[in-house]
């Protein structure tokens, strides 16, 4: 039954997808409409953070998005449909808008050429409407392909993520879903024994494929291995935040077949307390952090992971206006028509 009802929920979903893909945001707003209870609550990344109705989503989100990229795409490549511990049912989607970057967007310089910006879109049914939306767009990622980044340079990879190597995230196999389910669980259980008992009481090796991937937001950039997820992101993460704490029981886990998505808003809480993460000053101040996460898992362990945390709303939480900013580090190469 519940795989029906989750099939269904995508299926109510895919006229949205689908009009986004042609870049019709009039159509996308006809979607809306229709599959969206009209009390739904839609939570964005920083700056937009939480619309009021869900009109305001095409109407002042995605439209800006489309005059900026006038051929706006969008490109799923992972959608997976589950129920959490809680009974909330979901609909996950992972990939990324693209097109051609031809005017400002929240003042980033358009470059003219083919720009890509990776999203996780989380929605929450209830009898075939979406009464909630949670969502990451990865704009430090558009920044940084503008050369218009203002913070700290990332330890990772910048590149263009890629989807699923097995290329099935739209069609995941049936069964599955359980084993999944339960290495990431254990897998994100056990990450939280850092405190008490260091790196060895994670027991990385046994939830990580040898050659799994880290794809982490911009800004942060992907890690290879488990010894590059822990150069590049988890050994300044945890220097910087040794006692954050994951949302996981009130958070949003669930399965399809060889995937899992996690959606919590927000998903963490955490003092930076110490240096190394982002370049951001050990200030002790407490915070909270949005990550929303997909797996890939294979023979029980995890080989991929996408990864995107609202890296803008953890700086503005400190005080920091990223895009003031860039404004600045940017001014003097481009300037609005206006000015």
């Amino acid at each position: 039954m519940d795989t029906d009802t989750h099939e269904f929920n995508k299926a109510v979903l895919r006229p949205l997808r689908l009009a986004l893909y042609h870049g019709n945001v009039k159509e996308a707003a006809i979607a809306v409409e229709t599959i969206f209870d009209e009390n739904a609550q839609i939570h964005l990344t920083y700056p937009f953070e939480t619309l009021c109705g869900p009109d305001s989503l095409c109407r002042e989100v995605l439209a800006s998005l489309a005059k900026s990229i006038p051929d706006l795409e969008r490109r799923d490549t992972i959608v997976i449909g589950g129920t959490a511990s809680n009974g909330s049912r979901w609909v996950g989607c992972c990939g990324y808008y693209t097109g051609s970057f031809k005017h400002p967007w929240l003042d980033i310089p358009p470059t003219g050429h083919q720009a890509s910006m990776r999203f996780h879109e989380f929605f929450r049914f209830e009898s075939g409407k979406v009464v909630e939306m949670q969502a990451l767009w990865d704009i430090p990622e558009l920044m940084i392909q503008a050369g218009a980044w203002p913070m700290s340079p990332s330890l990772g990879r910048e590149w263009h993520v890629p989807g699923p190597a097995t290329q099935d995230g739209l069609r995941p196999r049936r069964g599955e879903g359980e084993a999944s389910l339960a290495t990431v669980s254990n897998m994100l259980a056990a990450l939280g024994e850092f405190a008490t008992g260091g790196v060895e009481a994670m027991r990385l090796n046994d939830y990580w494929h040898h050659a799994c991937s880290w794809y982490g937001p911009g800004g942060i950039g992907t890690c290879r291995g488990i010894h590059g997820f822990r150069n590049w992101h988890q050994i300044p993460f945890l220097n910087a935040m040794p006692d954050r704490i994951g949302s996981l029981g009130s958070g949003n886990l669930f399965a399809e077949g060889n995937y899992v998505g996690f959606t919590a808003w927000p998903g963490m809480r955490m003092t930076i307390s110490g240096d190394g993460w982002l370049g951001i000053a050990p200030s002790n101040q407490k915070i909270t952090m949005r990550s929303l996460d997909f797996w890939r898992c294979e023979d029980e362990l995890i080989r991929e992971n996408w990864v995107l945390v609202d890296i803008l709303d953890v700086y503005s939480q400190i005080g920091v206006d990223v895009f003031a900013r860039m404004r600045e580090f940017n001014k003097a190469r481009w300037r609005h028509p206006s000015e």
